[in-house]
């Protein structure tokens, strides 16, 4: 064991106390998920930081379901862009529910958007947008996520104009300490 002068020994506790207090605060704020704002009256975050303990769930690409489930041909038995948005979103937020998650835990989706033929072949971000809104920056859910959003030449089946796959992360519960 070495032997250290007092001043020295009290100047390496001190300078222990005081990493021990910053490691104590970054460990509080590592377990918070940090979502970045855009400047208003933007939609999407500009990032997301999730900490090294959170869990995560990707979900696969998902496309919207038939209107009517006895009709599924042609793109009319899928609506259009807004009503495939929401469709899609309904089965995410299905998804997440069945793995624990809920639709505030989504923190990125990437969004595959095919050319309206009613739209000259553009793609209706109008109607995407309406869609997303009606889940995020909502009363129920205040949470922006962050977002890429590009128009594709075709998707899985003709009748398809959207398809979204989902990143859902969140920090689990502290563990409950027991009273003495």
């Amino acid at each position: 064991m070495i032997k250290l002068p007092k001043t020295l020994q009290a100047a390496t506790l001190l300078t222990a106390s005081v990493l021990a207090a910053g490691l104590g605060a970054s460990a509080a704020h590592a377990g918070t998920i940090v979502r970045h704002t855009n400047p208003g009256p933007a939609i999407i975050l500009n990032g997301v930081t999730v900490p090294a303990d959170a869990e995560w769930l990707m979900l696969s690409g998902q496309l919207a379901s038939p209107i009517d489930p006895a009709k599924t041909e042609g793109m009319e038995a899928y609506g259009d862009t807004k009503t495939q948005t929401v469709s899609t979103f309904k089965k995410i937020e299905a998804a997440l529910a069945k793995q624990g998650y809920a639709m505030s835990d989504v923190v990125k989706l990437t969004v595959f958007v095919v050319g309206d033929p009613k739209l000259g072949g553009k793609m209706d971000f109008a109607g995407f947008n309406a869609g997303y809104r009606e889940f995020f920056g909502t009363a129920a859910n205040p949470n922006l996520v962050a977002r890429s959003t590009v128009q594709v030449a075709a998707l899985a089946g003709p009748q398809f104009l959207i398809e979204i796959e989902a990143t859902a992360a969140k920090v689990p519960a502290a563990p409950m300490r027991k009273k003495k």
